[in-house]
């Protein structure tokens, strides 16, 4: 060793002492000189010129160095001549190159301890499954699972968490069921992952059944379930299953705050929302840009602009996201001018927008019928950001169009759009074609929307209204014949409002509610004084072929008139009365709350499937009904 090692140059930090190099010399050196076998060669030289023990050198490091070079049976001789423990040296070099950039890395090495008979033991497999678990390697898991098994570590939890973990995260579905089902032992991390893979697969009914079966349960198992209920869609089962959470003395995290917020946003659970807000800043959950977010949504989905607004300035960090959240809040909730103001702010901080921001502008200029303003907007979005539009851009536009009735120039834009029409855009020509009474335009957007949804009760409604108020008798017959053959049915009115943390939801014609007879009771008491006002039914918008008594009648009972007198019932004098629709307001429900707001000195808030509709004095936030 010796010889060879004069043959070879000294490594530089060791060059103003090769003449007289002492341990301490090398020692303070070796631990960060050498960067390749042929270094260590060197150094490994110098330590037997100077009778210095081999276990000076950083073990893990001469391990890495030579792992994947042809010089691993020399790491390995130095290993054994320093006395340590050779499979922890070599786990400590797995689990550095499983962390690294490269963990295939990881995967090779264990190769060749397996190929060497280097001595295997748990951490060994933790580290690789790591690797492979990077790598969404599921075939590589496979193989390491054999090891596993092969020799006797199936009862380490540890490592059967890790495999379970492994097969989610590469897709393999079969593998996760079969192993979980077999594992002898589970622990609350077992049940969790299963839990988060099922969720995220879109099975929030497997996924709840398994939390159900849970023995034990941590904030996490509970996150994981109210976000799965979220996502696909069921607010109602988040915010129920959050109420279990608190009862079972939980401290809900900065993901479960994220959580339940989205529920209440979609359910439009104010009080719930104002009770989370007060537990996330006492918790100091104000720093999570994401909590901030989602609590702007929030406030801004239940049409609370003031709430919102004061979120928006409290942040100590905005981001984009922020920014475009609180401009699109304002032009769905009929702050147009406010939306466009703080689009210039935004602007003059020098924060670039982004496509979210300029549907909210868009939709500002749509309501607020600023055509010029629309078109310039839409033309700096690529010339000025380099945003390519989407279709919600294309969409957005159509509407403006459409709106100030520029039908025909709404239909060439249309043509001439680089990315085929959806039902959004073909829909939103359709709804200006009713207010303008453009027949003809009507029919050709319908063509469209018959191809692209054909099941789409809306657009039949809204055709067989233009063909009724063009007094075209015949083709509103027919439309309403083609829903029959299709099997179209048109879907429920239903509405929902939070008292007290509690969704009570009304469907139209609901008569089965406890408080069903005081509700018809006040209602008729409203009647009489909303008649004495001018309120006359509107019964065109009822396509049912139906007596015009039994029309009025249905009238009545549409779902948003049911859950606002509830409201009215169940809340102090001065209280805002909020409200969520699943379809658009009817015209005759519009006039009618208008009047009820100015009746009994209510702000009324009804949020339907297109907008906000803030009622207050007998007028409505909206400048058009549509």
């Amino acid at each position: 060793m010796s010889v060879y090692a004069h043959s070879l140059p000294v490594p530089e930090t060791l060059q103003t002492n090769s003449r007289n190099p002492t341990p301490e010399t090398l020692e303070n050196g070796l631990l960060r000189t050498f960067k390749s076998p042929f270094e260590l060669k060197q150094i490994h030289a110098q330590i037997i010129k100077t009778n210095t023990p081999p276990s000076v050198l950083q073990l893990s490091h001469v391990a890495s160095i030579c792992a994947l070079t042809s010089s691993f049976p020399y790491a390995r001789t130095i290993i054994h001549l320093s006395g340590k423990h050779e499979t922890a040296v070599w786990n400590s070099c797995l689990k550095d190159f499983a962390q690294s950039e490269s963990p295939d890395d990881a995967v090779r090495l264990f190769s060749r301890l397996c190929e060497h008979g280097i001595c295997l033991d748990a951490f060994t497999f933790s580290f690789v499954l790591k690797a492979c678990t990077k790598l969404l390697d599921g075939l590589g898991g496979r193989v390491i699972h054999g090891f596993i098994e092969k020799l006797g570590f199936q009862s380490n939890l540890y490592l059967q968490n890790s495999l379970v973990h492994l097969y989610v995260v590469s897709g393999e579905i079969d593998s996760v069921r079969q192993l979980f089902d077999k594992m002898p032992d589970r622990d609350v991390v077992s049940w969790n992952i299963m839990i988060k893979h099922l969720v995220k697969m879109g099975n929030v009914d497997e996924a709840y059944n398994l939390f159900s079966m849970m023995p034990e349960r941590n904030v996490r198992s509970w996150t994981s379930m109210i976000m799965g209920f979220v996502q696909c869609g069921k607010p109602k089962e988040a915010v129920d299953l959050f109420t279990k959470m608190e009862e079972e003395k939980l401290c809900p995290n900065e993901v479960t705050v994220v959580a339940v917020l989205s529920a209440c946003a979609d359910l439009g659970a104010l009080d719930l929302g104002k009770k989370i807000h007060e537990f996330a800043n006492r918790s100091g959950f104000k720093r999570n840009i994401r909590v901030c977010n989602t609590l702007l949504d929030m406030y801004i989905k239940c049409g609370c602009l003031v709430a919102a607004y004061s979120v928006f300035e409290e942040m100590e960090q905005k981001t984009i996201v922020s920014w475009s959240a609180m401009i699109q809040g304002l032009a769905i909730n009929g702050k147009g001018e406010e939306a466009l103001i703080l689009f210039s702010k935004m602007i003059h901080l020098q924060i670039k927008p982004n496509g979210v921001t300029f549907i909210g502008l868009l939709y500002a200029c749509s309501h607020m019928g600023l055509v010029h303003k629309g078109r310039q907007y839409f033309a700096s979005m690529s010339r000025d950001y380099g945003i390519v539009p989407q279709i919600e851009h294309y969409g957005c536009m159509v509407d403006l169009l459409s709106r100030a009735g520029l039908l025909k120039e709404a239909h060439e834009f249309i043509k001439s759009m680089h990315i085929k029409p959806n039902g959004v855009v073909w829909g939103a020509l359709l709804g200006g074609c009713r207010v303008h009474k453009n027949v003809e335009l009507a029919e050709e957007a319908i063509k469209h929307l018959l191809e692209l949804d054909p099941l789409n009760d809306g657009y039949y409604v809204v055709l067989s209204n233009i063909y009724a108020e063009a007094k075209r008798w015949e083709d509103a017959a027919r439309v309403r014949k083609l829903m029959r053959e299709k099997g179209v049915k048109k879907t429920p009115g239903s509405s929902s409002i939070s008292l007290d943390g509690v969704v009570h939801e009304f469907v139209a014609g609901d008569d089965s509610h406890p408080q069903t007879e005081v509700i018809q009771q006040t209602w008729e008491k409203l009647l009489e004084e909303m008649r004495l006002r001018g309120y006359v039914p509107n019964t065109s918008v009822v396509l049912l072929d139906i007596e015009e008594s039994e029309k009025v009648r249905f009238l009545y009972r549409h779902s948003e008139k049911l859950a606002v007198v509830f409201g009215l019932i169940n809340t102090a004098n001065g209280t805002p009365i909020r409200v969520m629709k699943n379809l658009r307001v009817c015209e005759d429900c519009h006039a009618a709350l208008k009047l009820i707001s100015e009746i009994v000195d209510r702000k009324i808030v009804v949020r339907d499937r297109n907008r906000f509709h803030c009622f207050e004095n007998g007028v409505c936030s909206c400048k058009d009904f549509w």
